[in-house]
């Protein structure tokens, strides 16, 4: 499925997992999704680097095909450059066997976390800007269940399916709204290898 010429989503091979394995990319990459196209200069302001900078690392995210040129904007003097695809998807069992991988997979793993806080404390920043329209609207919320890993999946599937049943193109209106979703297990009690015991809660 493509969207304006790019793929809708893509999941990450390895080269591309290499690619993202350094925060600015990851930033730059992020910004690209999430805004549209940019210049090498443009990133740099809002990304606090030199264009020389930008310009090599989009040059790296280009080889691996995770962004390109955006043809129809710019001049011989400016080039502009879009994300190839509306998101990624990455499953960390692809690469976790993987040695080689170690490095890049746990620095694209930090740097989402880090995105999402980042993206959080943005908002947070900015609450009176958005209080007359989000004040009631906007959510954090967290939960505790028992689940299996099976049944972890299904509901992770679950709640994308309903995330995708949202997505359309922007109309007038239209806030850029972040969404996050996630589901991991944690050890209640670190003192004891063998977990939680029958009836007690996680």
């Amino acid at each position: 499925m493509t969207e304006n010429g790019r793929e809708a989503s893509r999941p990450l091979d390895a080269r591309m997992l290499r690619a993202l394995g350094h925060p600015l990319r990851m930033r730059m990459l992020e910004l690209l999704q999430a805004d549209g196209p940019a210049t090498a200069t443009g990133l740099g302001k809002r990304v606090g680097e030199s264009s020389g900078t930008t310009s090599w690392h989009l040059r790296l995210l280009a080889e691996a095909g995770l962004v390109e040129e955006d043809t129809g904007r710019g001049n011989k003097r400016e080039r502009w450059w879009r994300s190839a695809q509306r998101s990624t998807r990455m499953r960390a069992v692809d690469f976790i066997d993987d040695p080689d991988l170690a490095g890049p997979l746990n620095t694209f793993l930090r740097s989402s976390l880090e995105q999402r806080y980042q993206a959080e404390t943005q908002f947070l920043s900015e609450l009176p800007r958005w209080m007359d329209r989000w004040h009631d609207k906007a959510v954090f919320d967290d939960g505790r269940l028992s689940l299996t890993p099976e049944e972890t999946a299904t509901m992770s599937a679950e709640v994308e399916a309903v995330i995708d049943r949202y997505r359309r193109d922007a109309r007038p209106g239209d806030d850029n709204v972040i969404t996050h979703w996630s589901a991991f297990p944690r050890q209640a009690r670190p003192e004891d290898p063998e977990g939680p015991t029958e009836g007690d809660e996680s």
